[in-house]
């Protein structure tokens, strides 16, 4: 275990309590005597939005020695000691409630973020948000509104989260196939009787094709955490990138945050399997003609540029029928992903009504033929 200092720059200036970050403001406000600060950037420099060199923060990354399973952090307001798990950054006492925040880049350890995407939503706002997409849900039982509203609470938390930047060469084989048609004769029975006619059947020509593709690419993001599903932090996606600002503790105050769990090496593996699907759009454009192959295709991994980021969550569960469900709202954009119940009774009629509708359909078409 190690010993890790804690931000002792939260002093409320009425009172001497912890001041707490107010998520969907950039303020500062005190639980006790209501004094509220602004958080002000600490340079008066524009606040440009920029990645670094891959290479270079890799090296860093990989120069800090492993994160200990358990820091021991002390409150700087009531002076007792609270064990955090080794990718927490910030909390709170475990004894008078005190926001705890690690601060990240101080120690040998840790690692500083680039930037941070404050709280846009409140935690009133990810109520409604969620509410809205629990009675959006389709064949959910037509109490699940009142019931899961009863046992819900937020919780707020800023995730980890790599984006990488890069220009891609691609040299690839493959084919290309362009269409012909040919007139073909066949017979058919119309009203008893036999008929000749003809038709056009389209036929595939195909041709051996090579080249060459350039593609770029920009804040692919990656979740760097483990906590929740992988596929859950895909699905918050997109976020509003314009409103990140340079790393400041002061919005953690109050909330939950982690630190990195899946390694910047790792992560862009991940982006490269993101990447895929467009460099291989871009190889059919290149291909051309109706149809098109691909055979094989080699990429290179041009200027890759990576950014540290802290993205914000509201996290909480809800039981229903005795089974729990978790759900995750992206408080920047309001985005709701999470497990839902269903209901037996409105699938079943479903599919009754499907059925029904599917044999009106053979009676109308089996009454047209008869005619």
């Amino acid at each position: 275990m190690s010993d890790i200092s804690v931000n002792d720059s939260l002093k409320c200036a009425g009172c001497g309590a912890v001041l707490h970050y107010v998520p969907g403001t950039h303020q500062l406000k005190c639980e006790y005597c209501g004094e509220a600060n602004e958080i002000t950037p600490a340079t008066t420099k524009r606040n440009e939005i920029e990645s670094v060199e891959y290479a270079a923060f890799l090296k860093t990354v990989n120069g800090l020695p492993a994160n200990p399973d358990i820091k021991v952090v002390k409150c700087n307001s009531c002076g007792s000691e609270t064990n955090f798990n080794g990718n927490e950054a910030a909390g709170k006492c475990a004894f008078c409630a005190s926001p705890l925040i690690i601060q990240l880049g101080k120690s040998e350890s840790t690692l500083k973020p680039h930037y941070i995407l404050p709280f846009i939503l409140n935690e009133a706002d990810a109520g409604q948000k969620f509410k809205d997409w629990l009675e959006g849900l389709w064949f959910a039982p037509g109490d699940i509104v009142r019931e899961a509203k009863a046992n819900t609470s937020l919780k707020g938390i800023y995730m980890p989260y790599w984006t990488y930047d890069c220009n891609t060469t691609t040299h690839y084989t493959g084919e290309r196939g362009e269409y012909h048609y040919t007139t073909e004769t066949y017979t058919e029975t119309v009203n008893g009787r036999e008929e000749t006619r003809t038709r056009q059947v389209r036929h595939t020509r195909w041709y051996d094709t090579r080249g060459k593709v350039f593609c770029d690419f920009e804040n692919v993001t990656i979740p760097a955490s483990q906590s929740l599903p992988a596929e859950t932090l895909t699905e918050l996606n997109p976020w509003n990138f314009k409103a990140l600002k340079a790393y400041d503790e002061r919005y953690l105050s109050g909330l939950s945050a982690e630190t990195y769990q899946i390694k910047p090496d790792a992560g862009l593996e991940m982006a490269k399997q993101i990447m895929v699907d467009t460099i291989e759009d871009a190889i059919r454009d290149d291909i051309g003609g109706d149809e098109q192959r691909i055979s094989s295709h080699h990429s290179q991994y041009n200027n890759v540029a990576i950014k540290y980021v802290m993205l914000p969550v509201w996290v909480s569960a809800y039981i229903y029928g005795k089974k729990v469900y978790q759900f995750t709202v992206n408080a920047c954009t309001g985005e709701v992903v999470g497990k839902r119940p269903y209901s037996a009774i409105k699938i079943a009629l479903a599919i009754i009504l499907g059925l029904i509708l599917i044999a009106l359909i053979i009676v109308a078409l089996a009454a047209k033929q008869i005619r």
